[in-house]
Formats: C-alpha cells, structure tokens, sequence
C-alpha cells in the first residue's frame, strides 16, 4: 500500500507489493487466491495515528502454504534433521510507525516514517517447539525472501521483524493461553525469547498462577520478556471491509482475458515460471556438483554471497572443491568473523584465494606457508601471493640434501622422542615433522619430510 501525506488523500495499492506476495507464497507451496479483500483493523496506538490498520482479515492473498527447514542435533552440523512447519497464511498489510522508548529519560518518541508502507505478513502455526526450531524457520524465510528480491530481509534494520506467539500444555491437552513476544529483530535473539517466554510459563503455572494474553518484549540486556500491554480481543477490532480498496483480482494462464493488457494484471504463473532456485535447491546443486557435505553447502549459503565466492574460486583454480570449501570455511570465514566483515568486503579476492591456492596446488610452497601468505593478503596491501612468497622467501625448499641435512639436525637434538619411534611410537613422528617445518619456516613439503625421517629413524 502507499498512502499520500496530503490531508484527504486515499490508499493505492503498490503492484510490487502485490508481486513480491505471491511470489513469496509460490516459494512457501502457498495457494494463491485469485480474489482477497481488505479491511480495516481498529485500534489505538500512538505509533497508528490513523486509529485503524489495513489489513487481509478475511481473504488473505495467499494460504495453505508449508515451509521446510533444517537443524543440528546437539549443535553438529554433520548431524542435522529436516522439519516442517505449515504457513496458515501471507497477507498484506500497511505497516505502523514505530515507538522508541528512552528509558533514560522516561519517554517514549514515535516515527512515523514507516507508517503506510506496504508490509507482507507470514503467519505460521504452531508446529514448533522450542527457540532453536524457531530460529531455523526464520531464518531459512529471511534465506528465501533474499533469494526472491521480496525483502533485503536484514533484521537489524527492520525490514523482517517477528512476533513469536508462545503457549504451553501438556500433551494432549488444549493449548495454553498465549503470549505474543513482539518486534524481535534477530534470530539469536528469537531463541532466546522463546525460550525463556516458555520456562516463564511453565514456572508461573507451576506456581499456581495464571498466564495472561498479553504483549510481550524481548529485553536483550536482561535476557528475559517484559510485560507492553493487554491483548485486545477480536471483537474490539472493529474489522469492517475497507472503502478505499476494491478487492485484489489475480489471474492465471487460464484466466486471462485475451485482450487483457499485462502490464494492468498480476498474473501468477508468470510469476510462477521465473522464480529462482530456492536455497533448499541451491543447497542440493552446490552437493551434487561439487562433492561437499551437505552441511557444508547450509554454511555457504548462511553466509551471505559466500556461495557465489566459493564458485568463484574453483573456477580459477586446479585445486578440488573439496579442498577449496576447508580453506574458504576453516581460514577466510575465520577472517571476515574476526573482523566482523561480509564477504562482499573480504580483501582476499576470489582472484587472490585462488592464485594461492594454485601455488600450493603446484607444491610451489607448503600448506602452513600458504596461511602466511592468507595473513599478509588480509593486509590489503595490493601485493599479489607469488610476490608475498618472494618477499618472505618462502617457496619450498628443492634442494633434497639441504632438507635431508635439517632433518639430520633435528634427530639429532630429539633423542627421547627417537627412542620413542624406535620402540613403536609412530604418533611422536608427527612431532618430529612439526619441528623440521619449525626450522625451515613452513618451506618444508610435510610428505617428503615424512619419508626422509622414516628412512633415517629406520637405520
């Protein structure tokens, strides 16, 4: 919906919004109604100055739909487990202001720039059981929204926020009386809020109190959920059909006019026919051609344009895919985490990555000094991997009797680890070639070390 700042003016409805609605409700297996209907919602808010909401109250655009996601078990992510939740709905709405409460000075501002800007609203029902379950499917929303262009999604600016209804009961029994935990602008806080809003209940209940339908906040600081306001039951709504909006037509292949302009209709299997791949479809792709474990490809797509990074570099470099996900996934993500920075500003290039991967592809230098070259690229200092190679001299070392001689010197200064091997301790060889990387700064090849170590320590 768009609204006009000049007193007297009506709502018109926004072709986009209408769009990215059903757009979105192909994405979650929704059925699209070809005919839904507005009504206004009554109630006072200070952040509502009109005193009521245009809303699908009736005949949402969009309904039946389901939607997919997938957890760890125990927090591995080699162990995960795929759920289900179903979507009752999608409807379109005209979003409030918002309220800013300045604790501090014991007010509370209102912006109002938002307020009449068309808003999508997908309700779910109550198919989860805890926080985790909880942010898995908002999150796997936020991935499909991005995909589709419906929404940046980005929760810390507002444009996805989630009001989490939570009840208890035992089972078999009736739900609970609800409670609705609203605004809350990030999936690790949607755990947390749930969590906690459902410990508060049962330990109320337990008590021998009563859960009341109210409006609830997350305090983030406190970690726990705060009391805003009583609930207003249906009846004080006052829904009425909305005046100024007619009812939303859409169309199909079948039931369009012939002589019907298109660019006056939504028409929904066009739309049906361009939507992208899904993250769930993406996911299974990014397996199935390249090899990788499927929890590596939910990692890649999480992280945004980690994905297209990662293609990117196996197209420029020898090395497999599989080897290329543990330098992108253990060493640059590390990085971009550490540094709090999206991929879009990583300074290792897609380019660079795999120029260096290259070199240690062509054993040009050894995988420990190809993490040095990673931590002077993190520089952005505009040098290239062969030139840092140059600069710190470390290329491996060629010469077989120079390595041969390093190798000599650190048997002989280790002698309880010797007599170790000697006796059948294989595992303390790996420490022996750990210090003959010591020694020669990384530029050692750990296989050809291996070898010379064996043949020497079998004399």
């Amino acid at each position: 919906m768009e609204t006009s700042v000049f007193s007297g003016s009506k709502q018109v409805l926004n072709r986009r919004c209408v769009e990215a609605a059903v757009m979105t409700g192909l994405a979650l297996n929704c059925s699209i109604n070809k005919k839904s209907l507005f009504d206004r919602k009554h109630y006072f808010y200070a952040d509502l100055p009109a005193g009521y909401q245009i809303t699908q109250q009736r005949v949402p655009i969009a309904v039946n739909g389901s939607l997919s996601y997938s957890l760890c078990i125990d927090n591995k992510m080699s162990q995960m487990v795929t759920k289900t939740v179903r979507i009752k709905q999608i409807q379109l709405e005209q979003d409030s202001g918002k309220s800013l409460h300045d604790d501090a000075r014991s007010q509370t501002l209102v912006d109002l720039n938002r307020a009449g800007v068309g808003l999508m609203e997908v309700v779910m029902e109550p198919d989860m059981c805890c926080g985790e379950e909880a942010a898995a499917a908002v999150r796997e929303l936020q991935l499909i929204l991005q995909t589709l262009g419906s929404s940046q999604a980005v929760m810390a600016e507002g444009q996805l926020r989630v009001d989490a209804n939570v009840s208890v009961h035992h089972p078999g029994e009736p739900y609970g009386v609800r409670t609705e935990v609203k605004n809350i602008n990030s999936v690790r806080f949607l755990a947390k809020a749930v969590d906690y809003e459902i410990q508060r209940q049962i330990e109320e209940l337990e008590n021998g109190g009563t859960i009341l339908n109210e409006t609830r906040a997350f305090d983030s600081k406190l970690g726990c959920t705060i009391p805003m306001r009583d609930k207003e039951g249906k009846q004080d709504y006052r829904f009425m059909p909305e005046p100024n909006l007619p009812p939303l037509i859409l169309y199909d292949a079948k039931s369009l006019p012939v002589n019907m302009n298109h660019q006056q209709v939504v028409n929904i299997d066009w739309i049906r026919e361009r939507l992208p791949d899904l993250p769930s479809v993406k996911r299974a792709k990014l397996v199935e051609l390249y090899g990788i474990l499927p929890e590596h490809s939910f990692t890649l797509l999480n992280e945004d344009g980690l994905a297209e990074y990662f293609e990117n570099v196996v197209k420029q470099t020898q090395m497999k895919p599989k080897k290329v996900i543990g330098w992108i996934l253990n060493d640059l993500l590390s990085y971009l985490k550490q540094h709090a920075l999206p991929v879009k500003d990583s300074p290792v290039s897609s380019f660079l990555l795999a120029d260096l991967l290259n070199l240690l592809e062509r054993r040009e230098i050894s995988s420990s000094a190809a993490k040095q070259v990673l931590g002077e690229l993190w520089k952005g200092e505009g040098k290239t991997p062969l030139e840092i190679v140059k600069e710190k001299k470390l290329e491996l070392i060629q010469d077989q009797k120079e390595l041969e001689q390093v190798c000599q010197e650190v048997i002989d200064r280790q002698e309880d680890e010797v007599m170790a091997i000697k006796a059948g301790n294989q595992k303390v060889l790996n420490r022996l070639i750990g210090l003959v990387q010591r020694a020669t700064r990384g530029r050692s090849n750990p296989v050809l070390v291996k070898q010379i170590l064996e043949k020497k320590l079998s004399k």
